[in-house]
């Protein structure tokens, strides 16, 4: 395994991970306190408006937070998006979280399939002993190919 060189995986010890997630500029707790601050300005002006005479605008206010509000709800649930591979001995295993599920495919090395699902540029299926997994959703489309030769390389030299 000492000879391998990777573009994706990460060689710890006798176990080769491929950490695999989204690219996000923001944080979930970053994006809290974002939408904290953004909340009292808001609110402040609104209610400064409000005392002058404005009184629709204290309403409209709080539709439009909670519409920021259900926005970045959305995008912090699905910020911490991940597929984990993992080629540890005879195993491979994928891990794949989307909004906080996790679901696990474990193979056996051997009997592996690596191959696009439909083209070079869609995502890689993993396949094997009746399972299958789409891998790659957080990879440029054009550099699928290249991680699923890294992946049947791997699997043929560890």
């Amino acid at each position: 395994m000492a000879n391998l060189v990777f573009r994706f995986a990460i060689v710890q010890g006798q176990a080769i991970h491929w950490f695999l997630g989204r690219n996000c500029s923001v944080k979930p707790a970053q994006l809290g306190w974002l939408y904290l601050s953004l909340c009292v300005v808001s609110l402040g002006i609104a209610v400064f408006f409000w005392f002058q005479g404005a009184v629709l605008v204290l309403p409209f206010t709080w539709v439009e937070l909670a519409a920021v509000g259900v926005a970045f709800l959305a995008y912090a649930r699905h910020a911490a998006d991940r597929e984990h591979i993992l080629l540890q001995g005879r195993r491979l295993v994928v891990e794949l979280e989307s909004a906080g599920r996790l679901e696990r495919a474990e193979f056996n090395r051997d009997w592996v399939r690596v191959e696009p699902a439909a083209d070079d540029r869609s995502l890689i299926e993993v396949s094997g002993q009746g399972r299958r997994v789409n891998v790659g959703r957080f990879v440029r489309p054009e550099l699928r190919p290249a991680l699923a030769r890294e992946l049947r390389q791997a699997l043929r030299e560890a």
